[in-house]
């Protein structure tokens, strides 16, 4: 079984545990050394050490995930002004 085509869930969990997808198949098996767990199954393991469960509550796709972190980003840089206007009207209304 080829894990680069098992799909969205496991792609979510090695974005979960913060691996890079693209670089998986550096570490994948290729049959070259059967001692090592198979790629899917290892990334399972993985998850299930750290998580204490199989899956993802919650599988969300890629673009949907980019528009989350890009309104998050948004309400920060809209936060962070407000704050640096704080600081200019108190530092100005001290002087």
């Amino acid at each position: 079984m080829s894990f680069h085509n098992t799909g969205y869930v496991k792609l979510y969990i090695t974005r979960e545990l913060g691996l890079n997808p693209d670089k998986l198949g550096k570490i994948d098996n290729h049959r070259q050394e059967v001692w090592k767990t198979p790629l899917p199954q290892f990334i399972e393991d993985i998850y299930f050490k750290r998580f204490k469960r199989e899956e993802p509550e919650t599988v969300k796709p890629l673009k949907q995930i980019m528009a989350e972190m890009e309104v998050k980003k948004k309400q920060q840089k809209a936060k962070k002004e407000e704050r640096r206007k704080q600081r200019a009207l108190s530092s100005g209304s001290e002087e």
